[in-house]
């Protein structure tokens, strides 16, 4: 019988610190930071120095648990306007480069809050956007394509087609002088 009230004993002291292990303090401390993912631009790094087509178009991923109210895409301070697509899983968001960053570098940011408005989180990435793209050449201003010409084919004569072979007058070479 001591030994029943010993285990039960021993059991409750364990269950109850696990208990306090998920107090409402412990879990307002836990954070589920929004991550952002699948950025479809390459930024730019050394040493590949890429850059990106001028007004690209973009996208990137966010969590469901992310409040979508609470994203904010900017450059340079100024809001970039966007749009979102969500489902079950995550919060897809798709936005255009602004025409006024062509040539230039910049840092995209984006910054976001859990449903709950706990956690945030904010991140970017480093462009380098190309010039304007030049206008099409027009097809009349453009050079001709460069042709060459080729030999015709020539297919061996059997026996009974072949010919004498058409003779060349020499050349007349002047005479040696004496």
């Amino acid at each position: 019988m001591k030994l029943t009230k010993s285990v039960l004993l021993t059991a409750l002291l364990l269950m109850n610190g696990a208990a306090f292990a998920y107090s409402p303090e412990e879990l307002a401390k836990e954070c589920h930071k929004p991550k952002f993912t699948d950025f479809t631009l390459s930024e730019y790094k050394m040493p590949d120095q890429h850059q990106v087509a001028p007004e690209a178009e973009f996208s990137f991923k966010v969590p469901v648990w992310t409040n979508k109210d609470t994203i904010k895409l900017t450059v340079k301070n100024q809001a970039i306007p966007f749009t979102i697509e969500s489902n079950n899983s995550f919060h897809k968001v798709k936005s255009k480069l602004p025409a006024e960053f062509n040539g230039k570098f910049l840092r995209l940011n984006v910054s976001a809050k859990v449903i709950d408005g706990v956690c945030h989180e904010e991140t970017g990435w480093l462009l380098k956007v190309a010039d304007s793209v030049p206008a099409p050449v027009a097809a009349e201003t453009a050079p001709a394509p460069a042709t060459t010409e080729t030999a015709p084919a020539v297919t061996p004569a059997t026996p009974a087609e072949a010919s004498p072979a058409p003779t060349v007058p020499a050349e007349s070479s002047p005479a040696p002088a004496k």
